[in-house]
C-alpha cells in the first residue's frame, strides 16, 4: 500500500504554467481539459484491469503486479493487487476497508481520521472524476504529446517534489479515461500503472466495493 499514497493526480491550472508555454500549446492544453470535463460529465461508472510495473534501481527485473480499478460515482473505489500477493482497499464515502492476504485481516478506516488514506481516496477520485478544482493546486502540467494526448506533471507541494521528479499521464484514444500513468522517483525508482480493458458506464452492484472475505 506504500505506493498508493504517492500515486498521482492528473492537472492542475494554466496560469500556473511556466511562461515559456507558447501560446498553441496553452490552447491545446485547454482543448484537452474541456474534452476530459465532457467525458468526465458523462461517466457513471467505470471499470478496468490493472497492471502494475515497478522499476527498482537496484533490480534489473520488473515487478509486476495485476489488479483491478473500479469506480462508482460519486465517491466508491475500489483498488485491487490479485497476484502475486492480494491486497487493496475498498472505499464507501468517507468510510472504507483495506486488506491483505498475507495477515489474512481486514481493517476498516475513515478518510477523515486516517490522512495517508484520506489522499490516496482523495486523488483516486479526482483520476475517476476529473476533479480540477481539487487538482489545480497540486502540480504544474505540461502537454507533450496530442495522439494519444500525454501530460507530464511536476509536483508543485515541496514533500512530494522531494520524492517524486515527474509524472506521466497518458489518455486513451477517445480521451475518455485513462490509460496509463508513469510516476518517476527522484531516486531512479518507476512505477507504471496500465489500465486495460476498460468499461465506463457499466452497473456495478454493491458487492464490487466490499471487502473479500477471509476463511
Amino acid at each position: 500500500m506504500r505506493c498508493l499514497h504517492l500515486i498521482p493526480a492528473l492537472f492542475i491550472a494554466l496560469q500556473l504554467m511556466s511562461p515559456a508555454v507558447s501560446f498553441a500549446e496553452q490552447t491545446a492544453l485547454g482543448q484537452l481539459l474541456n474534452e476530459l470535463r465532457l467525458g468526465a460529465a458523462e461517466t457513471r461508472s467505470l471499470s478496468s484491469n490493472l497492471l502494475q510495473e515497478k522499476n527498482l534501481a537496484i533490480f534489473s527485473a520488473k515487478l509486476t503486479s495485476h489488479g483491478r480499478f473500479l469506480y462508482q460515482a460519486p465517491d466508491h473505489l475500489r483498488w485491487e493487487l490479485i497476484e502475486p500477493v492480494a491486497s487493496g482497499f475498498v472505499l464507501r464515502g468517507s468510510a472504507g476497508e483495506r486488506w491483505s492476504s498475507l495477515s489474512q485481516e481486514r481493517e476498516t478506516f475513515s478518510v477523515e481520521t486516517d490522512p495517508i488514506m484520506g489522499l490516496i481516496a482523495r486523488q483516486l477520485l479526482a483520476w475517476a472524476r476529473v476533479d480540477l478544482d481539487w487538482l489545480q493546486s497540486r502540480y504544474r502540467m505540461e502537454l507533450t504529446a496530442d495522439q494519444p494526448a500525454r501530460l507530464r506533471l511536476v509536483p508543485l507541494e515541496q514533500t512530494e517534489a522531494a520524492f517524486i521528479d515527474y509524472l506521466q499521464v497518458q489518455f486513451s484514444a477517445d480521451r475518455r479515461h485513462i490509460a496509463e500513468v508513469l510516476m518517476v522517483e527522484q531516486g531512479g525508482d518507476s512505477t507504471l500503472l496500465r489500465f486495460t480493458d476498460v468499461q465506463l458506464n457499466e452497473e456495478l452492484t454493491s458487492a464490487s466495493f466490499q471487502a473479500p472475505e477471509f476463511r
